[in-house]
């Protein structure tokens, strides 16, 4: 990796361990003894009795892998998703359960998602009658990231299942990795059409669930719920530069980049927004050019999108100004670094 590679990499994430607080249930089904797994792996047991215990997002990476490894469970990541459902996200579940309908329930989970993990951002785009509720890991590849990705498109299935109704039912499941060879587990679990090597990993559903009512909602009980997390929010929410660097994301992907179009969702003008991310050590263009990066990488690493795709999708007129960017940013050029991420897994 380059020193520019490095420097464009400074974000450490963390998350709540409620993220896997199934493992050792999954561990059960599988026929493993959870307590004995969990000690060889040099995890002990009581790690998980606190939902809101919070650990680096790479702590979880390594506890997934080393779970995979011992079982050979190659969708133990999607059994994680498959017993994590709303509550799992703490007082933003609880929110989203209270709120007046679906749009502003998902507008709860990308606003305070953050509170819950600081590793991943989680996105809304609605384009004609369409909706992709979308999870974006934010730290560099890491041996658990198929199964991470995987997990949380399954909590976000559970998620919408919740919200919506019994009959609520997807258009298409988002996975940016390849085809696993068997998907039996996924057919099974999503009963819903399964998109392997897309742009991002999520939920696509139509746009006339947004504003479907979310049943059992307290407006009082939601109104003390949006109390406690804007609180929370305050006292532990990102840094400005770190709300910036999550909005990006997103904006990327919608082609929303421009310093004055980010600068207008925090009803502040582009000279203040360089201002304030100027005290903050960084700069609008450094952090876009972090993004760009971080979501090039996933691209090629894992999918089959050709790489003039990737450079439309993250705005650049041509392939050959994309190749320009990413060799700036990593050293080489994105055929030779999708070409070495494959020799490594192979």
């Amino acid at each position: 990796m380059s020193q520019l590679t490095e420097k464009l990499h400074p974000f450490v994430g963390t998350v709540r361990i409620a993220t896997v607080a199934a493992i050792p249930i999954v561990l059960e089904q599988l026929g493993y003894d959870p307590v004995a797994v969990l000690s060889e792996l040099g995890f002990d047991r009581s790690l998980f009795d606190d939902p809101d215990t919070v650990i680096p997002y790479a702590l979880r990476s390594q506890l997934i892998h080393q779970c995979v490894s011992k079982t050979n469970c190659q969708h133990f990541g999607l059994l994680i998703g498959q017993h994590t459902g709303p509550s799992s996200l703490g007082l933003v579940g609880f929110l989203m359960q209270q709120s007046p309908n679906v749009a502003a329930a998902l507008d709860s989970l990308v606003r305070y998602a953050h509170l819950h993990v600081s590793g991943a951002v989680i996105t809304l785009e609605v384009e004609n009658n369409t909706v992709i509720l979308s999870y974006s890991i934010l730290q560099p590849k890491d041996k658990a990231y198929e199964q991470i990705n995987d997990g949380a498109v399954a909590i976000i299935f559970k998620v919408l299942q919740k919200l919506c109704g019994p009959a609520w039912s997807p258009m298409e499941i988002l996975f940016s990795h390849h085809k696993p060879e068997d998907i039996r587990s996924f057919k099974q679990f999503f009963r819903a059409p399964l998109n392997f090597g897309a742009e991002r990993n999520g939920v696509m559903f139509s746009t006339k669930w947004l504003e479907h009512p979310v049943m059992g909602a307290d407006p009082e009980l939601c109104r003390l719920l949006q109390n406690q997390v804007e609180q929370l929010d305050s006292r532990y929410g990102d840094d400005f530069a770190g709300q910036v660097r999550r909005v990006l994301h997103s904006a990327l992907l919608t082609q929303k980049a421009k310093a004055d179009e980010v600068a207008a969702l925090f009803s502040i003008h582009s000279r203040t927004l360089n201002r304030r991310l100027k005290a903050c050590g960084t700069s609008f263009q450094k952090l876009a050019d972090q993004g760009r990066f971080e979501i090039a990488q996933q691209l090629l690493e894992n999918s089959s999108i050709e790489i003039s795709q990737i450079a439309t999708t993250l705005g650049y007129a041509d392939a050959s100004a994309f190749t320009r960017a990413f060799r700036r940013w990593g050293g080489t050029t994105p055929a030779l670094w999708r070409e070495q991420c494959r020799l490594v897994d192979a």
